[in-house]
């Protein structure tokens, strides 16, 4: 039987630049819901063999390896949600894992809302004491090239919007981009055409395709490095 892709690719991970896997059950819930199988993430707060661990997700790009934040005073440390009101994301969050924490967890779980999810769960026990990382860096979407109006974001009324900068100062990039699917999911040419950034016209009445180009970039680009890791790892 040949070996997945996926397996491949964790393989390549471990022998050439040394990442140690960790098999995990993954928790699923009995629900056709995107995210049934979030809560696999709070295990982290079990790894009490480490002090610190960073949890990221795996629809996203690291873009500065050597900058992701240690939090070293704090038992959680999250970015804001700050497409939303006053929440916080569960999309890279600074653990100090232990016993005691992931009791919480556990009971929060057992205890928990039908709707309710691993961001809801962990607004729920650390909103109001948890260390506020600045989402600027950390919590960058890919849907917000998409957007029209960029103040949540930029958290001002009066910054001007600049693709480029946005992707360059993050450090990390996540793919959350509804409805366009996921940059591994099949698509087709017609969804991307439809779905892109449109060109916006500046007050000098020109043309500006800046920001579809940079989405653009980003897919492409992720498209592209899969791709080459695919032909690598069966050379």
């Amino acid at each position: 039987m040949s070996e997945s892709s996926d397996a491949a690719l964790l393989r390549k991970a471990r022998d050439e630049y040394s990442v140690k896997l960790q098999p995990v059950r993954v928790q699923r819930l009995e629900a056709d819901i995107t995210w049934v199988e979030s809560f696999t993430k709070l295990l982290a707060f079990n790894q009490t063999q480490y002090h610190r661990v960073v949890v990221l997700d795996s629809d996203a790009n690291v873009l500065q390896v050597d900058t992701v934040p240690h939090a070293l005073f704090s038992t959680v440390a999250m970015p804001r949600a700050y497409w939303l009101d006053n929440t916080l994301s569960s999309q890279l969050i600074v653990i100090q894992p232990s016993e005691q924490e992931f009791g919480r967890i556990e009971d929060a779980f057992s205890h928990r809302n039908t709707s309710d999810f691993d961001m809801e769960i962990l607004n729920d026990l650390y909103g109001k004491e948890c260390l506020i990382l600045p989402h600027r860096y950390y919590d960058l979407i890919t849907g917000e090239f998409r957007n029209n109006f960029h103040h949540r974001y930029l958290d001002s009324g009066t910054e001007h919007w600049n693709a480029r900068r946005a992707l360059r100062d993050a450090k990390y990039l996540h793919f959350s981009d509804w409805p366009y699917p996921k940059p591994w999911s099949e698509y087709s040419h017609y969804t991307h055409d439809k779905l892109q950034p449109p060109c916006q016209m500046t007050v000098l009445g020109e043309e500006d395709c800046s920001t579809r180009d940079v989405w653009n970039e980003i897919y492409f680009e992720f498209l592209d490095r899969r791709q080459g890791l695919r032909l690598e790892v069966y050379a």
